[in-house]
């Protein structure tokens, strides 16, 4: 079979860019965004996708175990995305996604098995709870940066430290117990 061969699906071969776009593609205006549902959050996935949904924008969306994926032109998902992020500020989080919805690079169900990147999406999971709870309870926290020591006030440390040590070996070296 040739690439030029019909039966290839030209509509999912493009190259995703790190902003959620697609480069060599005719929808190069599209992006694409995960919306994470974290512990703990007041809204459901169903409720999620139906709000996404009765915003009535252009644009897809799919309801996923953990949230939604939405792809779309920028404008829409971004607006989408902030009606989201609004229905539960602390709890639901927006990360991009470098593939469409049903590609089947990533589909799970042509792979046959968890998709890639998944893992890594699951173990971000798990710090969601201690990131909505920073949210929830923000605490002022001063960054001084710490000062260096001076040489002289190093070696004082050493002097002083040091004659102990040999104190100590030399003590030893001398009780030796016998029984």
């Amino acid at each position: 079979m040739s690439k030029k061969d019909s039966s290839i699906d030209n509509r999912f071969c493009r190259i995703p860019m790190g902003d959620g776009s697609y480069r060599l593609s005719n929808e190069m205006d599209k992006i694409n965004r995960m919306v994470v549902l974290g512990p703990g959050c007041k809204v459901s996935t169903k409720e999620l996708v139906t709000h996404i949904h009765m915003l009535e924008l252009p644009i897809n969306v799919r309801l996923t175990c953990y949230g939604a994926h939405i792809n779309g032109t920028a404008k829409d998902v971004k607006v989408a995305a902030e009606h989201a992020r609004k229905l539960d500020e602390t709890h639901i989080f927006i990360k991009n996604r470098g593939f469409p919805v049903g590609d089947p690079r990533r589909c799970r169900a042509k792979r046959k098995g968890a998709r890639e990147g998944f893992h890594q999406l699951e173990a971000e999971y798990e710090m969601l709870a201690d990131v909505s709870y920073a949210l929830e309870h923000p605490k002022h926290v001063d960054i001084t940066p710490k000062k260096r020591v001076s040489v002289k006030e190093f070696a004082d440390v050493v002097d002083e430290i040091t004659p102990k040590k040999e104190e100590q070996k030399s003590e030893s070296r001398f009780n030796l117990k016998f029984d």
